[in-house]
């Protein structure tokens, strides 16, 4: 993705990447797309059906190609629906990213936009280790960012039949370190690892190892995942 994100929020962003995936389609698996409706002051989200609690990430402004973080809307300041943008907030002001500790970010100089404003839900997904983001519009102008904190919703589990489509999946979506991504995965799921320059070598909860090798340019090259019954890889 092309864009004008500092290395720090790349950073930040890789590292959820792959179990960033996993978690979204775990998510639209449980609460689907739809109309929806959402209190503020309860911090209640519903659709399709089901009714969940969920913070309020942030808001893109469609018109003025602008995002601004829950936390920073002048209605909503110090009320607990925006109490989970606040520690994302806060960790943006210890690790040094700007685009996580600034009230709003300008987002016009992107080649695309609303992908941006997409990629800081992302992120703030990430940072929070929430089970998914939610995105919404809100009116013809305004889209709305929602992260679930509810049990209802489940956290994604390791599956190795599933992990060379994710990891090559997650590299793909900012295309900045396909090391951080790998080691962002499996540090998610609590998996150790053995990192060398060219391979990162996962020893999987079943016994069995996965093991990932990158070209000279830093990219995945090879995905080799064992389980009980089939090798599983790719290349």
């Amino acid at each position: 993705m092309i864009s004008t994100f500092t290395d720090a929020f790349l950073r930040t962003a890789e590292r959820h990447a792959a179990w960033g995936v996993e978690q979204l389609e775990a998510l639209g698996k449980v609460l689907p797309g739809g109309p929806w409706t959402a209190d503020l002051d309860q911090c209640r989200y519903q659709s399709a059906g089901r009714t969940v609690r969920v913070g309020l990430l942030g808001t893109y402004d469609l018109s003025a190609q602008s995002w601004l973080w829950g936390w920073a809307n002048p209605g909503l300041r110090g009320t607990a629906v925006v109490a989970a943008a606040e520690r994302i907030a806060e960790f943006g002001h210890r690790n040094g990213v700007p685009e996580l500790q600034e009230p709003g970010v300008d987002l016009s100089g992107f080649s695309d936009p609303r992908r941006a404003a997409e990629a800081l839900a992302f992120a703030g997904m990430g940072v929070l280790d929430a089970p998914g983001y939610i995105g919404q519009p809100a009116g013809p102008e305004t889209r709305v960012y929602f992260a679930p904190d509810d049990p209802q919703i489940p956290h994604a589990e390791l599956d190795p039949i599933t992990l060379p489509r994710l990891l090559l999946a997650g590299a793909g979506l900012f295309g900045h370190s396909a090391h951080e991504v790998v080691n962002g995965y499996f540090a998610h799921h609590g998996v150790p690892v053995d990192v060398a320059t060219d391979r990162i070598s996962a020893h999987l909860p079943d016994g069995h190892t996965a093991e990932i090798s990158f070209d000279t340019h830093g990219r995945i090259a090879a995905i080799s995942a064992t389980t009980g019954e089939h090798p599983n890889s790719t290349s």
